[in-house]
């Protein structure tokens, strides 16, 4: 199989090694991709929503499989582009359809979906332009804190947890009336606060039957003991000791298989990866919210705990047999430390020398994030650098391990947590 792989972070570098290893893989070609990307297949300089310059690299390289990394591609549509396009109707997209994508590309759109089909949720009310006072006197008497989220996508940063009404209000008005995330906030959500320890949960589907992937974990705040600015996310543990046996039996009948059967009730084209945010409540599951793509630093525990020939289970999805497949996971436990550059997520600097990064091993690989190579070096090209994923009989000694590397990798301005996994540590 030829395939093309869209996106250059530490997940697609991720995904991308996990499909150079199956037997199924012809060519591997990722656009844009990064320093790390290359050294699995052949990075292409071309735009993951330029569907044109797509099509074309499609044709002229006999591609058999397109897999979006980021929501970007999906939530433009790039499924309903190639099955209106004749030349490309034969090459599956391994992701949803544009409705489908709403379930990430719209908070509202996604908490309305919940709402029918009884999947358990933070109650909520959206606001926008037309009804803003009545939003402001809706924030006035709300509990607190108060979570206030963009409806649109926003880079990860369109959520606020405000502690006060002030707080609350004048964010509020800095999303709605200063468009502080864009047309992302045209419409902002609402939500209640709810209180627990959150997971990733991740399902694979052909939008009838799924496989459930091994679970995760993220650490968003840029300082250890969870301090400071959100960010994209600053590492993950798989598994994730409280989702036993019990609780995963709950998520399963009153999150994914709901919202699988909600997807083929309402007649939405959903291919590839599901991602629930969850949050867990007192031993229940709470849906944060949905994502149409794997999630990242996730995906950099996932794919290397997961023992499927990944392009085996995408072929399954495509010839309508997902049903057929057993997921199968290694038994260690893996942890992903991520190295950022200084400042990040506010502003930073890039085109670092970086060295020290060490070969892959059985039990170790450094995901590249946000790289690029120029000639014999590897310069920084990203807020998120590089990715360390270590897998150990227990989550103390892959953390300790991944922390071990981070500190022989140098670059200018490095930062990195060193407690990603603290509660079960």
């Amino acid at each position: 199989m030829n395939i093309l792989l869209l996106g250059s972070g530490g997940r697609e570098h991720a995904l991308a090694l996990k499909m150079s290893q199956s037997t199924l893989c012809g060519h591997l070609f990722i656009a844009p991709g990064n320093a790390g990307t290359a050294q699995c297949g052949t990075n292409v300089n071309m735009g993951v929503s330029d569907f044109e310059k797509i099509k074309a690299f499609c044709l002229e390289n006999a591609i058999d499989l397109v897999l979006p990394g980021s929501e970007e591609a999906l939530v433009n549509g790039i499924y309903d582009y190639f099955k209106s396009e004749p030349a490309l109707q034969h090459i599956p997209v391994m992701g949803p359809s544009k409705e489908g994508a709403q379930l990430e590309g719209s908070k509202a759109y996604a908490k309305l979906f919940m709402q029918r089909h009884h999947i358990p949720t933070a109650a909520y009310q959206e606001f926008n332009a037309d009804n803003y006072e009545a939003g402001v006197a809706y924030l006035q008497q709300h509990s607190l804190p108060i979570v206030l989220k963009a409806d649109g996508l926003a880079a990860g940063k369109g959520v606020v947890i405000a502690t006060s009404h002030e707080e609350a209000l004048a964010e509020f008005e800095q999303m709605i009336k200063s468009a502080k995330f864009g047309d992302a906030s045209k419409t902002v959500v609402v939500e209640q606060f709810l209180t627990g320890i959150e997971l990733s949960v991740f399902a694979l589907t052909d939008g009838h039957s799924y496989q459930i992937l091994p679970e995760a974990k993220d650490y968003k705040r840029i300082g250890e003991g969870d301090q400071g600015l959100n960010t994209g996310g600053m590492g993950a543990v798989s598994p994730v000791p409280f989702a036993d046996a019990a609780f995963m039996k709950k998520v399963e009948d009153q999150v994914i298989r709901p919202t699988i059967e909600g997807l083929s009730k309402e007649g939405i084209v959903y291919y590839g990866f599901v991602f629930f945010g969850l949050i867990n409540v007192g031993g229940e599951p709470f849906v944060i919210e949905y994502n149409c793509r794997m999630g990242d630093p996730e995906t950099e525990v996932v794919m290397p705990r997961l023992k499927n020939d990944l392009l085996e289970l995408f072929n399954a999805v495509t010839a309508g047999k997902l049903s057929e497949q057993t997921i199968y996971a290694d038994a260690r436990a893996a942890s992903t430390v991520m190295l950022v550059s200084k400042g990040y997520p506010e502003a930073y600097e890039k085109n670092k020398v970086i060295s020290g990064i060490p070969a892959p091993t059985h039990d170790q690989v450094v995901f590249h994030a946000g790289t690029r190579q120029d000639g014999a070096n590897v310069l920084s090209n990203g807020g998120r650098v590089l990715s360390v994923t270590s897998l150990a009989a227990d989550l103390s000694l892959a953390l300790a391990h991944s922390v071990q590397t981070a500190e022989q990798i140098s670059f200018e301005g490095k930062v990195y947590r060193r407690d990603i996994g603290y509660e079960f540590i």
